[in-house]
């Protein structure tokens, strides 16, 4: 094997000649992980070359940006500080519908090759190959990602696994905590350990410049900060389920109100309907589409309001939000219905009055639902570049927090109250065989009910 062709500091070291098969690593920040590993690909390509042999890698990175970058800034000038020369080519890999992905392909001498892709279970099949996954804690859909890669490598091919934390709930923390000493070899390298190795960085220069003592244990410091930065927190969670919330059939005739996210492909369209039973709020019907046209979803709303006879439904109006609001307004009622445009303030606003109802234990949602408890568990709280608080949430399989946003929504027409004059609420319990004509008249000239409440 050849020494390394650029100088290296100790932990740099300490991973470039690490050759285990399964090798795991968690580095601070901008400390040349992706560099070192790359680094190594291209010396096993240059041993493979002296000794007649070929080795085939992938890199599957976040996205096409950060996979472009292992190669030209990483593989290519590695390439070159061992002088070696190298073909390039650009193709596109097919995945799931239409979608496809930009492939970038260096050919060294000796036929070796190594391959650049985003990180998706698409690209991650069809390969025979070792494996570098780059910034994995960062990779949408990172279990079904393994799942599809890992008999990619069975035929005796090596995994290179790197990345800062991203919290608790992907495959990377799962690796990095697992009880498999013998399987894996982990390293694990914070600033401190990075400067005390050589790494020209100034901490405390660096700690006062990011001003958020979170970002700074998470990215530098390598904590795993998933429930100071989850906005629901599992413990907020667990703490409100309850085995009577979401069957409708416990409807009690309370003051109902709806929170409504819209989506028509990709995401999750959902209505999330909450009676008020004395000061608590319980998840009465939760009700997700997925791909649904929009009349499908006019439907299910209008069979919602029919049962419930809602005093508020709020709806997402950004985008291609517009026209439902509109079209709701119009058939319930402009004062009934609101539409929000989810502005950074306006998200943080409904969350907050949401959060505080979880920690007032407030609310009742359903038990023992995992895909609900990661829905809401997923939202987290970040600063934007202008230093103001955002909420954001990771967009997979299951969908972008949609219910989240629902259930928010919802919560947060239920915060402007209701007058009880005038409120007719609706049947207890009231089964829909469909509607017709006269559930839109009523609808139209029952209650109508505004910011401050019915009139």
């Amino acid at each position: 094997m050849s020494g390394p062709a650029v100088p290296l500091h100790g932990f740099q070291r300490r991973w470039f000649l690490d050759r285990s098969r399964f090798k795991i690593g968690m580095f601070a920040r901008q400390t040349g992980k992706t560099f070192t590993t790359t680094l190594e690909i291209v010396d096993d390509c240059f041993e493979a070359f002296t000794l007649g042999q070929r080795r085939r890698w992938v890199i599957l990175s976040r996205g096409e940006r950060q996979a472009k970058e292992a190669m030209d800034e990483g593989v290519k000038v590695h390439a070159k500080a061992y002088q070696l020369a190298f073909e390039e080519n650009e193709y596109e890999v097919e995945g799931a519908g239409d979608v496809r992905y930009k492939a970038l392909e260096v050919t060294l001498p000796g036929g070796s090759r190594i391959t650049a892709l985003p990180a998706n279970p698409d690209t991650a099949r069809g390969f025979s190959a070792s494996v570098f996954l780059d910034e994995f804690a960062f990779h949408h859909d990172s279990r079904a990602i393994w799942k599809a890669l890992f008999p990619v490598i069975s035929a005796g091919h090596r995994i290179r696994v790197v990345s800062t934390p991203n919290g608790k709930g992907n495959k990377f923390y799962e690796l990095m905590t697992a009880d498999d000493a013998e399987a894996w070899s982990r390293h694990i390298v914070d600033i401190h350990q990075a400067v005390a190795d050589g790494l020209p960085r100034n901490i405390d220069e660096l700690r006062a410049g990011i001003a958020d003592e979170d970002a700074w244990a998470q990215e530098y410091e390598l904590q795993w900060l998933d429930e100071a930065s989850s906005w629901l927190p599992y413990d907020l969670i667990l703490g409100v389920e309850s085995d009577m919330a979401g069957d409708p059939e416990g409807y009690l005739g309370g003051p109902c109100f709806i929170g409504n996210d819209i989506a028509r492909r990709n995401d999750l369209w959902v209505a999330w309907v909450w009676e008020q039973v004395g000061d608590t709020f319980w998840a009465r019907d939760i009700v997700t589409l997925k791909n649904a046209s929009f009349s499908e979803q006019e439907d299910r709303l209008h069979e919602l309001m029919v049962r419930y006879n809602p005093v508020r439904l709020v709806m997402d109006q950004t985008g291609m939000g517009e026209k439902p609001v509109e079209d709701a307004q119009r058939r319930y009622g402009e004062l009934r219905v609101e539409g929000v445009i989810m502005t950074p303030v306006r998200q943080l606003d409904m969350a907050t009055n949401a959060k505080q109802l979880f920690e007032d234990k407030r609310v009742r949602i359903p038990a023992g639902d995992p895909v609900l408890r990661a829905d809401l568990h997923k939202l987290k709280k970040t600063v934007g570049p202008t230093g103001h608080p955002r909420l954001v949430a990771d967009r997979d399989a299951a969908g972008h927090a949609d219910r989240t946003w629902a259930a928010f929504m919802g919560l947060a027409g239920a915060s402007e109250g209701v007058i009880e004059y005038g409120y007719r609420p609706a049947p207890k319990p009231r089964k829909l065989s469909g509607y017709d004509e006269d559930d839109d008249r009523a609808m139209q000239v029952g209650p109508r009910f505004g910011r401050r409440g019915a009139w």
